[in-house]
């Protein structure tokens, strides 16, 4: 299992959902930016709290936790 030293869980934090460093800021609130199409130095000058490193680390723990689920996605039709 891989070690993810900017990402923590606690149920006392965020109902236990992946945070940055412990503060009440989600994994999935940094990708929602990202996913948003806001650059690395908006997101930053935003949210002052977070820091560069952050933003690899959530990417990172992103794909580790997707790359561990089996999901049935919808066939693409060619000609669509």
């Amino acid at each position: 299992m891989e070690i993810f030293e900017r990402i923590t869980r606690d149920p006392k934090v965020m109902g236990g959902r992946a945070c940055i460093r412990g503060i009440r800021f989600t994994v999935s609130n940094l990708l929602d930016l990202l996913a948003s199409g806001h650059s690395d130095r908006e997101i930053l000058d935003a949210y002052p709290f977070l820091e560069p490193e952050d933003i690899p680390a959530a990417l990172r723990y992103s794909a580790w936790v997707v790359s561990d689920r089996e999901v049935e996605l919808p066939r693409r039709v060619e000609g669509a």
